[in-house]
């Protein structure tokens, strides 16, 4: 039987589906998961649902999304004071995974929540605040936009078998610093970390980059390995 990949829904409070809160992800997701021989479904942002749903998936999808990020993820006076829900949820679902050893994958918007959530710091518009950052945003998501050098012996070189792979960029944040164990396990020519991870676990990763967009072959090995995991994990 396929494992059950959840994919958590990003919460908007108004776009072009209908004027009022609604959940969406992009079926790239879903069809990344399938793919790879998971089965995925989505886990609404309700905090005694989402806990409910997590103990009946294998393994956890964070995906990207973009809305107002909290000023303490930056710790330079960028930011807003307000919490947005699914920046407050995925903290404490990422937390939460890590501290149970449920597999999961955080993607540019999620790898950036798995940097906060353990006390890790973003940089506000990377390009404007890091400097000799390149452009991580002007290609778009459908091409390739740099390489990313993996550290190896790292949990993503384990699953690509390459020191060095080429991924898409759209992002204009990224992390600044990481804290709580984890360990930067890529970065772009720039410096600009590009992929996370916590060692010891089973399968803790955030990358910045949207491996469900492209599916390249170093992708699609993660996306597999992730599946992987979860079989493994029952």
């Amino acid at each position: 039987m396929r494992p059950l990949i959840g994919i958590v829904m990003d919460w908007v409070e108004k776009g072009s589906f209908s004027p009022r809160p609604h959940y969406a992800v992009r079926d790239s997701y879903f069809k990344a998961v399938w793919a790879a021989g998971g089965l995925p479904v989505g886990l609404p942002l309700l905090a005694d649902a989402l806990n409910a749903a997590v103990d009946n998936v294998q393994a956890v999808i964070v995906p990207g999304g973009d809305y107002p990020s909290p000023g303490r993820w930056y710790g330079d006076g960028h930011g807003g004071a307000e919490e947005h829900p699914r920046g407050e949820m995925n903290e404490a679902l990422l937390r939460r995974l890590i501290a149970e050893n449920k597999p999961f994958l955080a993607i540019c918007a999620g790898h950036q929540e798995l940097c906060a959530a353990t006390g890790g710091l973003l940089w506000w518009k990377v390009k404007e605040s890091l400097k000799g950052a390149g452009e991580h945003r002007g290609g778009g998501p459908m091409v390739l936009g740099h390489k990313v050098k993996v550290e190896p012996g790292s949990l993503l070189h384990a699953l690509v078998g390459a020191e060095e792979i080429e991924v898409n960029s759209h992002h204009y944040e990224a992390v600044r610093e990481v804290a709580g164990g984890l360990v930067v396990s890529g970065r772009a020519p720039d410096g600009v970390i590009e992929a996370i991870e916590v060692p010891g676990k089973t399968f803790a990763l955030g990358v910045q980059w949207h491996p469900e967009i492209l599916l390249t072959e170093a992708d699609r090995l993660i996306f597999q390995g992730l599946v992987q995991a979860a079989g493994g994990s029952n």
